[in-house]
């Protein structure tokens, strides 16, 4: 999950993040920096409160609590799409309906606005294409109210497995015997 950065004067950095999506989530930020630089603009990341004029009363980190409440929150899944299963995650439907149903807020349109900004500020994260895209600017929405529209939490656990065809399969009998150590490899 690492991946290098080039600046202009032949420097090289590396970062590290602890998983897959948390590696691609910084590439596409970073990607969004350097087009608005390059576009003449200057860049600064703005506040979701400001930038979507959410109310003083909502509370996003404690709304987030509440969503995870094992309890009363929302429901992580194991769903599966295009031969990929997705551990830990739930829609974008889901999310909208749990806002609804715990009065936080009035309507669907509403929702959305509130599922953008808890995404915006990180407390979301994208799982899959179609909730990637939307992410990255290819829809009306950052988030979307779909059925097919994964997301999850930054410290679920999420994690995707994905078979591209019945060939890929690897058989248990390939991998025999205990792990002695598990590890990360980085090379610079």
């Amino acid at each position: 999950f690492v991946f290098k950065l080039t600046a202009a004067k032949q420097q090289d950095h590396f970062f590290q993040a602890a998983y897959l999506e948390e590696r691609d989530a910084w590439v596409r930020d970073i990607k969004k920096a350097i087009h608005c630089i390059e576009g003449g603009q200057r860049f600064a990341r703005k506040s979701t409160r400001k930038s979507i004029r959410l109310p003083e009363t909502i509370n996003l980190s404690a709304l987030y609590l509440s969503m995870k409440d094992p309890e009363k929150g929302i429901k992580e899944l194991r769903l599966e799409k295009d031969k990929k299963v997705f551990n830990h995650c739930f829609t974008g439907t889901s999310v909208i309906d749990w806002l609804v149903s715990s009065n936080s807020i009035r309507n669907r349109k509403e929702g959305l606005m509130l599922a953008s900004s808890l995404l915006s500020e990180g407390y979301l994260q994208p799982a899959g294409d179609t909730s990637k895209a939307a992410a990255e600017g290819l829809s009306d929405t950052p988030f979307l109210d779909l059925s097919d529209a994964y997301y999850y939490f930054p410290d679920s656990g999420f994690f995707c497995e994905g078979n591209s065809s019945d060939d890929d399969v690897v058989l248990k009998e390939e991998f025999r015997g205990i792990i002695v150590k598990q590890g990360c490899l980085l090379k610079q």
